[in-house]
């Protein structure tokens, strides 16, 4: 009778830390018709901007210990709207991305390194074309809340600049002169709580 006192007691607490440390992780999933990914690019002696608008991904957050927290998203390449269909397709071509054989651009994070009260560097590897490199997101949490319908919200932007080089996008000969090497990106999210 004592050993089944101490047995259901030990189960009831290991179901509270259990409950505890579940709750302490949250999963937001990225919400794409409230968040964007864009980026800008250096076109001569000024910046022409751009954006991709089909992405999806996943955010888990331990706001206790934010070392805890990661980050997975999946751009599709042949999203790339620059207001430019022209441009556009081209971009797509092996020329710039090359969609047909690289179709998704992935991001999965490493490390997240808190900097401030809601700042972060969140580190991972970003894959594009056929290259998969460290890159480091310095990244601001827009606050946590209510949204309609009941659901539960998270905000976040993003930062970082590539050289987009080193992922094998190499401008042809025409337009080595034309266009910057360095790709400012901007990423503004609302992820909603799973």
């Amino acid at each position: 009778m004592k050993f089944h006192a101490r047995a259901l007691l030990t189960a009831a607490l290991s179901l509270g830390i259990c409950t505890a440390l579940s709750a302490a992780v949250e999963t937001y999933t990225i919400d794409p018709v409230h968040s964007s990914v864009g980026f800008s690019i250096r076109h001569f002696v000024a910046k022409v901007p751009g954006r991709f608008t089909k992405f999806s991904g996943t955010i888990v957050i331990d706001r206790e210990n934010p070392a805890n927290s990661r980050v997975e998203a999946t751009i599709e390449a042949a999203s790339i709207d620059t207001g430019n269909p022209k441009r556009d397709t081209h971009l797509r071509t092996a020329d710039f991305l090359h969609t047909d054989q690289f179709p998704a651009i992935t991001f999965k994070s490493t490390s997240w390194k808190q900097t401030g009260d809601d700042t972060y560097e969140v580190t991972g590897d970003l894959t594009l074309k056929d290259v998969t490199k460290p890159v480091v997101l310095k990244v601001t949490s827009l606050g946590f809340g209510p949204g309609a319908g009941g659901a539960q919200l998270s905000g976040w932007e993003a930062t970082t600049t590539i050289n987009k080089k080193e992922f094998n996008v190499i401008d042809p000969p025409k337009l080595n002169l034309a266009l910057g090497d360095e790709v400012d990106v901007i990423i503004n999210i609302e992820a909603k709580k799973a």
